[in-house]
């Protein structure tokens, strides 16, 4: 009996062992796989997506496509990966946008930011500028909201459209300062940009990828950015915080979304590669520079950030009164 019971106890204890020094094997990820970008070729979302997509082909031996769907704010490429099949083959790269202000900002949503979709990971955070035009006679936030309370209601920012994360940005600004800035809402960052190297509007705020460029050439100041810690491109670029605004902090972002109830094993083994990526050397060398910043966040981390967002989004949402059907 005492044998017997020995013999049990070993054997437990051998398949325990191996399956420390073994643990199971990483589910099969897609031969193909398909990651919607759910906005138009060339802007800032499409920009952070291929090179991960190009690693991630590589790195799992697949063909990964990006395929780009925009329309309505990213809802329809939103829209389009919240219906199709939780097989692993059609991801999303959802934004801020997508994912944190749209559930408010849209009266009429057609998917549910959270429940109709597995998280992946988070992989890139951009701070929005605060930029104007070298003419305007300031050179710091300070300049700015002294000049902004002279002249009430005399002053006006453009941003990328209502609702998107410069015009919030602005509005949290506006409330934390006790200013009056009127709010020029634009079709884009581009024909924004446009206007304000032109002097038709006097402030913008925007994601540092955005400006970045005209910035260096002299075309337009940045007094300062939204972000926790100041960028390495600009590093004299003071934050909003330090520049007396204790605790203010909004970034734009990037994450990666699959389809709701996609296997935990294939969620799991999709978002360790997706990680190794966003943190590797190779992948930060294209980003950095333009001003974006990597950042691997999977897990029960990036649930916690992701239902923040939300919050703090859908509070600026509402403070800045805009809607849409």
């Amino acid at each position: 009996m005492h044998r017997r019971q020995f013999l049990r106890l070993t054997s437990s204890a051998a398949i325990v062992s191996l399956v420390t020094r073994f643990p199971p094997a990483a589910a099969k990820l897609a031969k193909q796989i398909r990651i919607i970008v759910p906005f138009p070729p060339g802007g800032p979302t499409d920009i952070v997506t291929r090179p991960l997509a190009q690693m991630l082909g590589k790195a799992i031996k697949a063909v990964v496509i990006v395929d780009n769907r925009g329309g309505a704010g990213g809802t329809i490429g939103a829209d389009a990966v919240a219906n199709s099949a939780p097989d692993g083959q059609t991801l999303l790269m959802a934004t801020v946008g997508t994912h944190a202000i749209n559930p408010t900002l849209y009266k009429k949503l057609p998917y549910d930011a959270v429940n109709d979709f597995t998280p992946i990971g988070l992989i890139a955070v951009a701070p929005v500028a605060v930029v104007v035009n070298p003419s305007l006679p300031v050179r710091n936030l300070d300049d700015l909201v002294a000049l902004a309370k002279q002249k009430p209601g005399k002053l006006n920012y453009g941003s990328a459209g209502a609702g998107t994360p410069g015009h919030l940005t602005g509005e949290m600004f506006k409330t934390g300062a006790g200013i009056n800035i009127q709010h020029v809402p634009y079709k884009g960052s581009a024909p924004a940009v446009t206007d304000l190297i032109a002097g038709q509007i006097d402030i913008m705020f925007d994601p540092l990828q955005s400006v970045l460029s005209n910035v260096q050439a002299g075309k337009l100041r940045a007094l300062a950015l939204s972000s926790k810690a100041r960028s390495t491109v600009l590093p004299n670029v003071p934050t909003i915080a330090e520049s007396g605004y204790s605790g203010f902090e909004s970034t734009a972002w990037w994450a990666v979304f699959a389809p709701a109830n996609l296997p935990p094993a294939s969620a799991t083994t999709l978002a360790d590669e997706i990680k190794r990526i966003v943190s590797s050397d190779s992948f930060r060398s294209k980003l950095e520079p333009l001003g974006v910043i990597p950042t691997a966040l999977t897990g029960s981390a990036f649930a916690e950030f992701h239902r923040a967002e939300m919050v703090k989004w859908g509070k600026a949402v509402h403070d800045s009164g805009a809607t849409f059907d």
